[in-house]
């Protein structure tokens, strides 16, 4: 993994400019995050500090969630093994009827579909992998998709880490049986999502319009992404009213929103560790 005087001097080999100041931006809890200056006046925003496939990962998806034409993402300028370059994005007061506009733009990009669940790709969420390339059934099939990819890796995960004692397993095991009869009643077709949108995912720009970041990016059924909206709180009323009236959703969807949210509660327990066992075992039990 190259220093960042190293990617500094690629980054200058490849746009042409002298960089001339780079300042350190808070808020990252995985990249290092910078935002770095050229002698012309010109901004980006770059991430360092990893030497994997998660920059290749979050610039796909970047690129992807611009297919949709429906929310601000940041361009994607360069991106190697060890940095990501993108615009940079000055960040502004959210404008007015910024959450509704928010909830509106998220059920049109919503829209945007593709032939099968899951990725071209395997990518991550957080810091941790995240298994996307479907196998058999699972590419047509949401319930085994999400059953396979999603709920049992985590829950494979749990165990390998020390989380999963018979509590938790007698849990997934009784779901595994149920869960074809709580998704029933969502069939869709595969939908591009973000992944992973909470609060600190997203920002407004300096138009004070919403622009979605850090992406975790999968086709699956939109109630997933909605789900995770309601994770640390929930985003407004008004974006949610937004999305209804512009793409409404399934009879039933407030049921199902706790296996949704189970996969992200799972990941936050094989991240940060014992503190959301209790949440996960709640979530399991709502269906029992």
């Amino acid at each position: 993994m190259g220093s960042e005087q190293d990617i500094i001097t690629r980054i200058e080999a490849c746009t042409g400019e002298k960089i001339i100041r780079t300042q350190s931006i808070g808020g990252g809890c995985i990249a290092n995050a910078r935002r770095i200056t050229t002698g012309a006046g010109r901004s980006f925003f770059m991430k360092s500090g990893f030497h994997n496939s998660m920059f290749r990962n979050e610039a796909n998806g970047l690129k992807e969630l611009a297919k949709a034409n429906a929310i601000r993402v940041p361009k994607v300028l360069l991106q190697e093994d060890d940095f990501l370059l993108l615009e940079f994005i000055p960040q502004g007061g959210r404008k007015r009827n910024f959450f509704e506009d928010f909830g509106r733009r998220f059920a049109r990009m919503h829209r945007y579909q593709a032939e099968q669940f899951g990725f071209y790709e395997d990518n991550f969420i957080g810091a941790t992998p995240q298994v996307n390339i479907p196998v058999g059934d699972e590419a047509t099939n949401w319930t085994s998709f999400y059953m396979n990819k999603r709920l049992l890796f985590q829950f494979q995960l749990a165990e390998r880490n020390g989380y999963a004692d018979e509590k938790l397993r007698s849990g997934f095991r009784k779901l595994e049986e149920k869960i074809e009869d709580i998704l029933e009643g969502s069939e869709e077709p595969p939908t591009l999502l973000h992944g992973d949108l909470w609060s600190g995912n997203y920002m407004s720009d300096e138009n004070g319009e919403p622009v979605i970041i850090d992406p975790a990016v999968y086709y699956g059924h939109r109630e997933a992404d909605l789900a995770m909206t309601k994770l640390f709180g929930g985003f407004s009323s008004e974006f949610y009213s937004a999305y209804r009236e512009e793409n409404p959703l399934p009879d039933g969807y407030e049921y199902r929103e706790n296996i949704y949210l189970l996969y992200h509660v799972m990941n936050h327990l094989n991240l940060f560790g014992s503190s959301y066992y209790g949440q996960a075992v709640r979530l399991l039990r709502s269906y029992l």
